[in-house]
């Protein structure tokens, strides 16, 4: 298998999303408590995420896009009060930046220094994470994102928009990523190789199919194993 460039998911395999994401729900209700505590009352957190679940079932022409099913979520949660202009930009800039304060698992920085000073490395995410606020940004050729391209994993163009970028052949792309159907299955019917980071250690679920390429516990077996390989 010889490898010329790889693309790389972001979220639960350089970082664990989960804690962003309730940061983030909370830093928004926190301020919708200060500035609209009806809204606040009538939309608390769990309610909040029931009707952004609900938009995203209603609204798939959108599934491909995160950021603008919190803009609709915000503006209807505010309608539903009787306010007709939501401060979506403001709420948004509070969500996006507790979002975006993640904290990387601790072998994921020194593996992506050492992957992407040899292999030319394309970020690719069906979220909103922002490289640049991250601090990631100078590690990666190329940044690929569902809302951009049209299309999310497991969807096949997303995978192919990436590969035209890095201009190498799918069959030399590695994809890298920890969800076994939208990152294994859906590269490996784009063409790609694809590498699982498994870190729960669990078995590969049978009903998908035939494993991944790569079973790794973590971005530092990556690292190592893309090493050996060069050698």
């Amino acid at each position: 298998m010889r490898i010329l460039a790889l693309t790389l998911d972001l979220d639960d395999t350089l970082w664990p999303v989960l804690p962003a994401l309730e940061r983030a729900d909370s830093d928004v209700d926190a301020y919708l408590r200060r500035h609209h505590p009806d809204v606040a009352q009538r939309w608390p957190i769990p309610a909040m995420r029931a009707l952004r679940a609900q938009i995203a079932a209603e609204r798939l022409d959108l599934a491909h896009d995160f950021t603008a099913q919190r803009h609709l979520t915000m503006r209807h949660a505010f309608a539903a009060c009787g306010i007709a202009e939501a401060p979506v930009e403001a709420l948004w800039e509070i969500y996006f930046a507790a979002r975006n304060r993640v904290e990387l698992y601790p072998d994921a920085l020194p593996a992506l220094e050492r992957i992407a000073a040899r292999w030319p490395v394309a970020s690719l995410t069906n979220g909103n994470a922002d490289l640049r606020r991250i601090g990631l940004h100078a590690h990666f050729a190329y940044q690929v994102c569902a809302r951009d391209t049209g299309a999310a994993k497991p969807d096949a163009r997303i995978f192919r928009a990436a590969a035209d970028l890095l201009g190498e052949p799918p069959g030399h792309i590695l994809h890298v990523g920890d969800d076994p159907e939208l990152d294994v299955l859906g590269a490996r019917a784009a063409g790609l190789r694809t590498a699982w980071i498994n870190r729960g250690g669990q078995s590969w679920p049978e009903a998908l199919g035939a494993p991944p390429d790569l079973d790794l516990p973590d971005l530092a077996a990556l690292a190592d194993w893309l090493d050996a390989q060069a050698a």
